[in-house]
Parts: C-alpha cells; structure tokens; sequence
C-alpha cells in the first residue's frame, strides 16, 4: 500500500514539474514596460506646432496608455519634470487640469524640474497635494534640512521590484526663479545619487534615476555625468535638454532616454528580465498625433500622421474642457498681425526676430524711463508667432512666464563684466536677444565680448546705463549675477507678455521679422559704428 501511495505522490510530482516547466518554456521571461514623458510645459490639449495642427495632448496620450495596459502586465508610466509654464489653458491655472489629466492617465511618478520653481513653493505644494502620484527629488531640501518631496518610490511587481529614484538639476539655484530658490538648497545630483543608489540596491531589482538634468555632449554634466560617475543605475529617465532621440544614449552600460518636449512623444522602454536579472533592454519613442508634410504624386502638398493615428479618450477630454471655455474668449482676441512667422527655435543660439520684437516691446512699453536698451534672454522665448493674425493667445504661448518689465541702473564697467558672460551663453537660454541701442559681438569660441556699443559708441565703464530686463533676470536668474550690482531697480508691475501686446496694439500695422545686426557670433572684429 505504501509503495502505491508513494507511486501516486511521484508521479503527481512529475505532473506538476512539468506543467511548471511548460509554462517556464512558453513564457520565460518577465518584462517590464517604462512610458515616459518630459518638459511638456503645460500642454495639456491638442494644439498647433507648425506645420501641423491637432498635435500632441493629454486625451490622444491617454488612449495610447491604454493600449499598452491592456497588452502587458509590467507597466510603469513617468514624467521626468518640468510640467509647468506653457500654454495659457495650463499656466492661467497653474498646470492644475496637467496634474488633474496626469491622474486620471494613472501616471506612478514625477521629478520635479527647474520651471517647477517658476512658482511660489505654496503654489508646488497644492500642486503635489492635487497629484495622486509623487513629486520625486532626492537633491532638493529646505535650508533647515526638510525635504521638499520624496527621494525616491519603490513599485512592486510580480516576480521583481523596481526602485525609482528623483533628481532634479542642481541649475535649478540658478537658472530657478530666484524669489523660490533662495528658501531651498539644490545638492550636487551625483553626490545625492551615490548615497542612495547602493541603499536601493538591497532593496530592489531595477534602479530607475528619474531625473531632469539633461543630456549633455559629454559625460562632464547632466544625465551622462550621473551614468558615468555613479554605478548601479539600470535606466536613466531624463528631461530638462528638451533632446530628440533615435535611439537610447549609452554612458558605459547605463542607457539613457528622453522624448523630446510638450508631450509630442512618449518614450517606450521594455527592460526583458531572466532569473532575476536584466536580459535585454530596447526603447522607441513614440510619436501623439504627429504630422508631416508630403507631396501627392499630383503634387499637392498634404499632412499625413507619423505612425499611427490616436483617437482622443473621451473622458480625459470632458475633464479639461472647462479649461479650454475659460480661456477661450480672452485668448482668441486679436493684438496684431504678421507677414510672416517669427520663429523661437534659434532664440539661445543667435539673433532672431522675436527677441528682437520681444526686447523692443520692453524698451518701448518702459518709453517714460528713457531706458538705453533692453535685454531678455532667449530661454525666456517659448513659441512661435505664426504668420497672420496673432491673438493673445499666440503671446502667452511665446511668453508663458509670469515676468514683470525691470528697470535698472548699471554702471558700464559692470555691465562690460557681464557681457563676458553673456559670451558664455551661447546655446543656453541665458542667451541675450536686445532691443535697438545695443550692438554686440562675441567670440564664443575663446567665450569673450569681443565689442559693446550702446547708442553707437563705446560703452563708458563709468557711465551709469539705464536697461530694462525681466523680472527673472533683475533678480539674478539664469546666471545675471551683474544685474545684482545695479545701483537703482524698478518694477513696473507690467508683465512682459503684456508689454508686448500693448506695442503690438500700438503698432497697428502689420509687422514684418527683422534681423537687425543686433548680435555677431564667432566674427573677426569690425566697426559696429553703422
């Protein structure tokens, strides 16, 4: 009897390691599905990005989250910062119906970026109790030692876990708005990083860095510093340089991915676990409602999507909605018109003529001042004014930051140590774009302010100068330390975006883009007299 008994369990046990054996032949691996965004900027809704309109949006994205909840089990979805200060429909309500469209898309976690301190920290901290996911950065704290937000979150899965770890860009103390980032301390990200990666080693599979610093063309700074200098990192998750990629970005082992700006993609990473360890990786960014322009073989010129097309998910839709009715009427008023498209794409890198319109405004909307010149940086420049009628709308999308138009005095000597600076900035968005008054040359290559002319002539180290700036700038943003030395401040209370609008309104007639000769890059020198 025992002997059959015996039998009986022998033979069960053979079944069940071959019904385990069969499902570890038809399904051995685990994998892990990672869906990222970044720097969407408060794009909340479909919207215009030349040449195509219907572009992007939280309501397509949603419908695309979806689809991949359905097919794989393993699903993390994460935003790596920067969800503030872009159109009027997200900046009017402090990316409120963002946040809102981020929960109902059951986002897991957020890092916060520089432009979530172009607020007050109140304003960060209603926007974090709204959120039903973190706001994550392991490198921010209060100067009394308190956090600001969680350092990092731990999601469990069936059969691993992944730790997700935030860092924000320690920039962020200067290119931050300087009224919110003088309460915080911003740590160096590969120090903070180096403390917990080996802790959330012991405690999970994977380590996620979920960060916003940015891709740089070296491993000296950003993303590609934090892989290189900091081991354990399976994935780095990044925003902040607003990069385009074809495919992931390898600092030794560790990839890295972005997927571009204003929610126009969403970043699609599949990590293949094998017994506990990772196996494969392989990532695609994903386009929302792309189009591009091609021609018929009749030689018409249409818009065809770039891969597939996403209907919008009615629900996200009716939840942002109220929005849009709010804004509609004041955005869709007429303040001016163009023959052509004042492009914002090169406004970091060179004279254009929307800062040249934009820094004009400032100089005229401060006329009873007598200001010399003013100045704005190129970072400050959101948007394109496209070629026609522009509405308000069209400036608060160019201009979303709540600036105020400063009026300062700054004596020539100071001002020349500035403008080697400035010489530094080049494809940064402290970038200077100038008002008429100003002429300057810069060699960016030995990074020097090869000339300064203001009204035509040399700039007198001793002569007191009159600018008018931003806000952000007057208080030392963006690296304008020299502006702290002015030796008489004033703020009119007027926001930049409705500097501009006022000079549009004032100049009725329709305004064409002009490059003045303003600024001259990596140029032998020459006589700016003309």
């Amino acid at each position: 009897m025992h002997r059959y008994k015996w039998i009986r369990y022998a033979a069960f046990g053979l079944l069940m390691l071959a019904v385990n054996l069969s499902g570890l032949a038809a399904n051995p691996d685990l994998e892990l599905i990672i869906l990222h965004t970044n720097d969407t900027h408060g794009h909340p809704v479909k919207f215009f990005d030349y040449p195509a309109d219907g572009v992007g949006g939280l309501a397509a994205r949603a419908t695309l989250v979806a689809e991949f909840r359905k097919e794989y089990p393993h699903v993390l979805l994460l935003d790596a910062g920067d969800l503030n200060t872009g159109r009027p429909e997200s900046t009017f309500f402090h990316a409120e119906p963002d946040i809102l469209g981020y929960n109902a898309l059951g986002y897991d976690a957020m890092v916060l970026g520089n432009h979530e301190f172009d607020n007050t920290l109140a304003i960060l901290q209603r926007q974090m109790e709204i959120a039903s996911f973190p706001f994550l950065s392991a490198n921010v704290r209060y100067k009394d030692g308190r956090a600001l937000a969680p350092a990092y979150i731990i999601k469990e899965f069936s059969g691993f876990r992944v730790a997700i770890l935030g860092l924000t860009t320690h920039e962020t103390a200067t290119v931050g708005n300087p009224q919110v980032t003088r309460d915080l301390i911003f740590e160096d990200e590969v120090a903070v990083a180096r403390r917990w990666v080996p802790m959330l080693r012991q405690r999970a599979d994977l380590i996620i860095a979920l960060t916003h610093l940015g891709i740089s063309p070296d491993a000296t700074s950003g993303s590609r510093r934090l892989a290189k200098e900091v081991p354990g990192i399976d994935l780095i998750v990044d925003g902040h340089s607003h990069t385009r990629l074809e495919a992931p970005i390898y600092e030794g082992k560790t990839p890295i991915v972005q997927a571009w700006q204003w929610g126009l993609y969403v970043g699609k990473g599949v990590f293949t676990i094998r017994n506990g360890t990772i196996a494969s990786f392989q990532w695609e960014a994903i386009p929302i409602n792309l189009k591009k322009v091609e021609t018929t073989a009749e030689g018409t010129k249409v818009l065809r999507h770039i891969g597939e097309e996403l209907p919008e998910d009615p629900m996200v839709l009716q939840l942002l909605s109220p929005y849009l009715d709010k804004v509609e009427t004041l955005l869709k008023e007429k303040v001016g018109e163009t023959s052509e498209a004042f492009p914002h794409d090169k406004a970091r890198l060179e004279e254009t003529a929307l800062g040249n319109l934009t820094a004009d405004a400032l100089k005229w909307s401060t006329r009873n001042l007598k200001p010399d010149f003013a100045l704005i940086n190129g970072g400050s420049l959101r948007a394109t004014l496209p070629m026609g009628i522009i509405t308000r709308g069209n400036i608060y999308e160019s201009l979303p930051f709540d600036n105020t138009v400063v009026v300062l005095d700054l004596q020539g000597d100071d001002f020349l140590e500035l403008c080697q600076f400035i010489a530094t900035t080049p494809g940064k968005g402290a970038f200077p774009q100038v008002s008429s008054g100003i002429k300057l040359v810069l060699d960016s290559s030995r990074e020097q302010c090869v000339q300064v002319r203001v009204g035509g002539k040399p700039i007198d180290p001793k002569r007191i100068y009159r600018i008018a700036t931003l806000s952000y700038l007057a208080a030392g943003g963006d690296g304008y330390q020299g502006f702290l030395k002015a030796k008489r401040s004033y703020d009119t209370s007027v926001f930049c975006r409705d500097a501009v609008i006022e000079y549009l309104n004032h100049h009725k007639d329709q305004i064409t883009p002009v490059i003045h000769g303003r600024i001259k890059l990596d140029i032998e020198f020459e006589s700016l007299a003309s």
